[in-house]
């Protein structure tokens, strides 16, 4: 059994579609109901529903705070007792540093993101955080193609930027037999 007193980190990760953000949300609800503080995170990049809010696909929301820099979770979360970090992905690195530090002191930390880019690469930081990760939970979408588990995030347009923020109006999940690489 966890001692209450001792951190660690959840990593929730998956493809686009998958319900990261909603099982983010419903894990940091319980902390509410079970009275923790709780202080939740987004990166600044990420504008597409709600700049005060975390919102899932299916709408589910709950406050958060932008960031610009992993650095100011530190900063922010010196009272919390647990702390939620959405779209881990688009962080840099240094996000792997602050997670050891929060669970460290004694912080339940819950981050989600992708764990694959459009072109089936690893997405950083997400592989650094699951090798460091108590527990890791992938989640799979439905593919758009044929309807089987899907783990790949298929780009719709053409672009060769890394990080795209956007939803199905730019990507689609897809299962291993229907994701098409980019040439």
């Amino acid at each position: 059994m966890i001692s209450a007193s001792k951190g660690w980190i959840e990593v929730i990760c998956g493809s686009m579609f998958s319900g990261k953000t909603e099982e983010l949300i419903r894990r940091l609800r319980r902390a509410l109901i079970a009275r923790q503080r709780v202080m939740i995170f987004k990166p600044r990049v990420d504008t597409r529903y709600d700049k005060e809010c975390l919102v899932s696909h299916s709408e589910a929301r709950i406050p958060s705070t932008m960031v610009e820099l992993p650095a100011q979770i530190l900063e922010l979360s010196r009272e919390a007792q647990v702390v939620g970090i959405d779209e881990a992905q688009f962080f840099d690195q240094s996000l792997v540093e602050v997670c050891n530090t929060l669970a460290l002191q004694g912080k339940r930390v819950i981050v989600c993101g992708l764990d694959q880019d459009y072109l089936g690469r690893p997405f950083e930081p997400i592989p650094q955080l699951i090798c460091t990760a108590e527990y890791v939970t992938k989640l799979l979408a439905i593919c758009v193609k044929c309807g089987a588990p899907a783990c790949k995030n298929q780009r719709i347009v053409d672009t060769r930027e890394r990080i795209l923020v956007g939803e199905s109006n730019l990507y689609e999940a897809r299962c291993r037999r229907c994701y098409e690489q980019p040439s």
